[in-house]
């Protein structure tokens, strides 16, 4: 053997310099220098197979970057170490399967409890490809679940170059699998956990095997849940039972995705293209923390939907980051010439916008989801169920929450169940290129069709500057751990499809994640110079203090508990306002005593939708300050009592996660507020504005003027309720009367903001009033509430100064 090892030399050697000069791998992960491997300690790296063109290739890029090289044999206490092993290949017979190659290494680690050895196992993936038959492409494309042969593998080297991606392992001490045990068993358990990590790995990037798109559409028609929504159309006397099975065959036809390889790899170079064209950057983070749950959880990723782009982000995003691509859902209206096959091919599924009076389509759509969602496929779906036109995170629908749980509960009751974990993600842009239909929209406009011409009508803007892209992963949501925590373990022991709970958590579910989405919001220069430019009375403000409120809303984005999975941008102010001003959202206008930044009745509507994506970070600093603009001075019994009704009711408007007690929130940040000498202390428990010191009153204002839209709003709602008394209004009637309230306001003031009459947040305000109890309906669906409300509603007056309540009073009355 070691003759044999010394005659191939030269040939290996050759081959690594052809393989280092052919190979550029798009990913290696984690990067070399993360690895953690102990210098002093030996290493033997482990492949989980024998392949010749892995180890040219580690060797390689051991070599480039400095690591224990894998191709040069050692010497420990008198043992040939090579640098690589690799697990034998699986045999179909028992008595056939190779022996793991660690057996002599652990004896000489028996008989000298001095030494050490370091395994590092190393997944390298040749393309990724599921195990699904592409024609020619299943030659020479990917690795996939199926053994690679020789031929395949040199072809795949030569087509693969650019689309290797390496993965290597954490260090593995071999010392601590020997416990005095047989060496023989050490052995094969040293090879059982490192066949668990390569496992777990190809289960990570490549995702469970693709089953053919027929046999699974098949499979769905015929499966069991599907028959008894034909037999009981069929006993109904609808229609006969073969006609009900072809329809269901076509439903199928028109949901199920078709996921292929080379369309994967063609989106991939088509969008890597797309977006250095359209974007100058995509920045990811908090991915890491999802890697490892990839390995034996469902994903099922839930972002926010703010443009048509998150589509193709996400997915890409995945990509490059070396996990498989998930399945998702989109609407029925996308399916349209030309775009629909290619999203299909991509992993997209079409659904209808509702199919509540159609059981066989919702049987179908229901089984396909189940069967996705059982085989460990990860998925993606919008809970908003549409994109947001005023930027806010819309509320969770519960449809496909729904679907989701159920398809986990019925796995479960079948003692199949693999774990489930969502994962929030949030996608902010600094410009979206749906910004004009958005506003046309929030003004009354219908909603354009989507089309092959108006992708065209898209392409035309890709010269247009559109800024960076953010991508930020929340915190996941283990949904058995979920479900512990919210119904106790019974569940577990009575797990059926269709809980009598199921009604109430799927809710609550949706504001969960909704709220972890929000928790990971990305600052950008867009955003930041619209909280501060749109909180000024007609959006004009002094370069200078931009410059110094820009600071301050980053200083509590720092310092603010609860803000930590947020992103700030890279850069200061100053490069923050140029960036906005090179993408056309503001305007500067010299003046010989300093510049003034401003925005015209365009630019400032637009950029209310870009305040309202990062509006709730700050949310109780807002409504704090706000509390200073009339009474200059807060004692903290009077502030908590003041601010305490309507907290609540904002922070479920705005969908962020309320302290657990409010006083000691207020505490903290009055604390950062006198750190920042915005407020000053007087006396125990009670701050007041800063005395003479004028640009730090303005900034205190101008921070508190964030919330006053909302707080508008409410005091609206309020006082058109109480005017009209108890068991006079229905709920759409107070939301629709408030809206046309709102809109009169914002038309007498000059505020061209359409978002801030939008129906849906008065109706959203209303909802809130009654989980918080303070309305209910009587038995005719009519508004009730009590003198509690009355109370409440005349303490939050304290918030407002004279002229903005006696503005706000005056137009309710003439309004009614």
């Amino acid at each position: 053997m070691a003759l044999l090892h010394t005659l191939t030399t030269p040939l290996r050697a050759a081959m690594t310099r052809v393989i280092a000069a052919w190979v550029r791998p798009r990913l290696i992960e984690p990067s070399p220098d993360e690895l953690g491997i102990d210098p002093d300690l030996p290493v033997v790296y482990v492949l989980p197979r024998p392949a010749m063109s892995d180890t040219w290739l580690l060797a390689a890029l051991t070599s480039r970057h400095g690591l224990p090289a894998a191709d040069r044999p050692r010497r420990l206490a008198g043992l040939r170490l090579p640098g690589y092993l690799a697990l034998p290949r699986r045999r179909l017979r028992r008595s056939a399967r190779g022996e793991p190659p660690f057996e002599a290494l652990i004896e000489r680690l028996e008989a000298d409890p001095q030494l050490a050895v370091q395994l590092v196992p190393v997944s390298i993936f040749w393309g990724r490809a599921p195990g699904k038959r592409f024609g020619f492409w299943r030659m020479v494309a990917a690795d996939n679940w199926q053994l690679t042969g020789r031929l395949r593998r040199a072809l795949s080297v030569l087509v693969n170059r650019r689309s290797v991606e390496v993965h290597f392992g954490a260090p593995l001490m071999l010392r601590q699998l020997c416990g005095g045990r047989d060496p023989a068993l050490t052995n094969r358990k040293a090879a059982r956990l490192l066949r668990v990590h390569f496992r777990r790995m190809r289960t990570r990037v490549l995702g469970p095997d693709l089953s053919h798109r027929r046999t699974l559409i098949e499979g769905v028609a015929a499966s069991q849940e599907v028959g008894r929504v034909i037999d009981e159309l069929a006993g109904e006397g609808r229609q006969a039972r073969p006609r009900l099975e072809r329809r269901a065959r076509r439903y199928g036809h028109e949901i199920a995705s078709n996921m292929t390889y080379p369309v994967l790899r063609f989106m991939d170079g088509l969008l890597r293209r797309l977006w250095n064209r359209l974007y100058d950057g995509v920045d990811v983070r908090g991915l890491e923390s999802i890697k490892p749950l990839a390995e034996d959880h469902t994903l099922v990723y839930v972002p926010c939907h703010r443009s048509h782009v998150d589509y193709l982000l996400l997915s890409y995003v995945l990509y490059q980051e070396g996990l498989m691509p998930p399945h998702i859902a989109a609407g029925r209206n996308l399916d349209m010439p030309l775009i629909g096959p290619l999203l299909r091919r991509g992993g997209a599924f079409f659904l209808r916008r509702s199919f509540r009076d159609n059981r066989l389509y919702a049987a179908v759509f229901n089984e396909y989801l189940h069967r996705l969602i059982a085989r460990g496929h990860p998925l993606e779906y919008f809970m908003e169920g549409g994109r947001s036109r005023s930027g806010r995170m819309l509320p969770a629908r519960p449809g496909m929450l729904a679907m989701t749980l159920r398809s986990f509960l019925r796995s479960h009751a079948a003692g199949q169940a693999q774990p489930l974990a969502f994962v929030p993600v949030y996608i902010g842009y600094e410009r979206v290129i749906e910004g004009s239909s958005y506003q046309r929209e929030l003004r009354g406009g219908r909603k354009r069709k989507e089309t092959p011409l108006s992708l065209l009508r898209v392409l035309g803007k890709l010269r247009q500057p559109f800024g960076r892209v953010t991508v930020n992963v929340g915190e996941p949501l283990a949904v058995a751990d979920y479900l512990d925590e919210t119904l106790g373990q019974g569940w577990r022991s009575h797990a059926e499809e269709r809980p009598a709970w199921l009604g109430e958590l799927v809710p609550r579910l949706g504001e969960t994640l909704c709220r972890r989405i929000n928790a990971a919001a990305a600052l950008n220069p867009v955003n930041l110079v619209a909280l501060v430019l749109l909180a000024t009375p007609h959006h004009a403000i002094e370069e200078r203090l931009m410059e110094r409120q820009l600071a301050l809303l980053a200083t509590l984005q720092r310092r603010l508990p609860g803000n930590e999975q947020a992103s700030l941008p890279e850069g200061a102010p100053p490069q923050w306002i140029a960036h906005a001003l090179a993408l056309g959202m503001i305007q500067r206008r010299e003046q010989p005593l300093g510049n003034i930044l401003l925005a015209d009745a365009d630019q400032s509507s637009r950029l209310g939708w870009y305040r309202n994506n990062v509006l709730h970070l700050f949310a109780l600093a807002g409504l704090t300050a706000f509390a200073f603009r009339h009474q200059p001075r807060q004692q903290l019994d009077e502030l908590e009592a003041l601010l305490a009704p309507s907290w609540p009711i904002l922070a479920r408007e705005l969908m962020v996660t309320p302290p657990p007690d409010l006083r000691e929130a207020l505490v903290a940040m009055l604390d950062t507020l006198v750190e920042l000498e915005l407020v000053d202390p007087d006396g125990d428990h009670a701050w007041q504005r800063p005395g003479d010191r004028l640009e730090a009153g303005e900034c205190l204002d101008l921070l508190g003027k964030v919330m006053q839209p909302s707080l508008e709003r409410g005091y609206l709602l309020l006082t058109v309720l109480i005017n009209e008394g108890p068991g006079r209004l229905t709920a759409e009637a107070l939301a629709e009367r408030s809206r046309l309230l709102a809109e009169r306001l914002a038309l007498l003031s000059g505020i061209d903001s359409p978002e801030f009459f939008d129906t849906r947040l008065f109706v959203r305000l209303v909802e809130s009033l009654a989980l918080e109890g303070w309305l209910w309906r009587d038995p005719e669906g009519l508004l009730v509430f009590d003198d509690r409300l009355r109370e409440a509603a005349r303490r939050s007056r304290g918030l407002f100064d004279p002229a903005l309540r006696h503005r706000l009073q005056l137009i309710t009355l003439r309004g009614n």
